[in-house]
């Protein structure tokens, strides 16, 4: 179980790496919003330092749906799925493999990319790193989310759509804790390790129920 867990997260990770994917549309996107807003809200640095943080989450929430329709289509359409469902490996295992090999190419340059965009909103070096640290505990929960979504719409041509009307209303609560943890570093009336506390909890629970709301949804689909 382990050696295919391995072998299918190396697979993932190197057509990511070959195709050019998400990842980079993903940072693309997310440096676009970060860069945009700015020039919509003027030259007021504290205003913009004060919504940094949900500026930033907001646009790695949004950059985190680009491409995660792709994330069963392709292999639905290759054939590659039904191979995986007639392999040895249980489906969870497929999906936590697939799901973490997105995450590293999309959600992890996104909280590395956070501290560089940070200055674009007036961050402070506090802020920064709180938005990289909440970033990577909250961006899991944001991924696996996504994949019950993913997974639903991996039969449709054109399910993006479909996909991110499923799944937003899901990624609210990790949306609110996220920039409340990264507000309360930055002097906020709660201690920062209560809403990050709660955020690593929502990435723990959607890891878990994500895996196997997937898995039955690409079972229900053969």
């Amino acid at each position: 179980m382990i050696s295919s867990f391995r072998a299918l997260l190396i697979r993932d990770l190197k057509l990511a790496a070959r195709v050019g994917g998400s990842g980079v549309m993903g940072l693309i996107f997310f440096l676009m919003i970060v860069t945009l807003i700015p020039f919509a809200l003027g030259p007021d640095l504290n205003l913009l330092s004060r919504i940094g943080p949900a500026i930033l989450w907001i646009a790695a929430l949004l950059a985190t749906l680009i491409g995660l329709d792709r994330l069963f289509q392709a292999d639905q359409e290759d054939g590659s799925l039904d191979l995986l469902r007639l392999s040895h490996a249980p489906l969870e295992i497929v999906v936590l493999a697939k799901v973490l090999a997105y995450w590293l190419v999309t959600g992890l340059p996104l909280a590395i990319a956070a501290p560089f965009l940070g200055l674009l909103v007036a961050l402070s070096p506090e802020g920064m790193l709180a938005i990289v640290a909440t970033l990577l505990v909250g961006t899991p929960a944001l991924t696996f989310i996504g994949a019950v979504g993913a997974a639903l719409t991996a039969s449709l041509r054109r399910g993006g759509l479909i996909l991110a009307i499923l799944v937003l209303p899901f990624m609210i609560p990790t949306l609110i804790f996220g920039v409340s943890a990264a507000n309360a570093a930055l002097g906020g009336t709660i201690p920062f390790a209560t809403p990050f506390l709660i955020l690593a909890a929502l990435s723990l629970i959607a890891a878990v129920v994500g895996t196997i709301g997937a898995a039955a949804a690409l079972r229900s689909g053969e």
